[in-house]
């Protein structure tokens, strides 16, 4: 993934608390020679403070067989992504047939080494961390490997702890524009309403804010 200058995170902050509310991604693994890689969508949690992400899957999956191989992987996700049209993106001094159309989107890619978790105690605490994550308000009987609901389950999945290694992350919402660009491209977003348009534009702002904080220019 190419990150221009202006397209990277402003910080760590940044990537790792968009990471809280985006926790659907896609899992790459090298299948066997010839064979192109296992892509795995899946829901994870991530924990900034572990520096790991953790999941699950059906025995069954053919991922385990590509992590035998090698355990190294990459988890990427992408999501607040939206279509801006040529004469939005047109310089001031450009007639606006001449602007350039592109992609608005932020993305994600961790490196990690995967380690697999079959003991049933790990497992049940592995899972609870998840439940944890996508059920804060619980309703839900707590994960045990001796009791009811899930014991009986375990046998059937594999959990999986995603050691990251190396992050590369992405906000590509416009930062090489000018700041008059910028805000038209924002009230265009507004105007047109449609899906992703308003998480792109809060991306926008944020992250004109931020350029405008951290060299004390004005907002206009």
């Amino acid at each position: 993934m190419l990150i221009h200058p202006w397209d990277a995170p402003t910080d760590d902050a940044e990537w790792q608390q968009w990471l809280t509310t985006h926790d659907f991604g896609q899992l790459a693994a090298n299948g066997p020679p010839g064979e192109p890689p296992v892509l795995q969508p899946l829901h994870f949690a991530y924990d900034p403070s572990r520096r790991e992400a953790v999941t699950h899957l059906a025995r069954p999956n053919p991922l385990w067989a590509a992590l035998e191989e090698r355990p190294t992987v990459l988890l990427s996700v992408v999501d607040d992504y939206t279509f801006i049209p040529g004469p939005w993106q047109a310089a001031e001094d450009q007639p606006p047939e001449h602007g350039v159309p592109t992609s608005f989107y932020a993305a994600v890619q961790l490196t990690c080494t995967a380690h697999v978790v079959d003991d049933p105690e790990a497992k049940a605490a592995l899972l609870q961390r998840q439940l944890g994550h996508f059920q804060p308000d619980g309703g839900s009987a707590p994960v045990a490997a001796d009791a009811a609901p899930y014991g009986r389950l375990l046998p059937g999945i594999r959990g999986l702890r995603l050691e990251v290694r190396e992050v590369r992350a992405k906000f590509k919402y416009g930062g090489k524009r000018s700041e008059a660009v910028q805000h038209r491209i924002s009230e265009r977003l507004t105007e047109r309403d449609g899906p992703g348009d308003a998480a792109a534009r809060t991306h926008q702002q944020r992250r004109l804010a931020a350029g405008n904080a951290a060299t004390g220019a004005p907002r206009s």
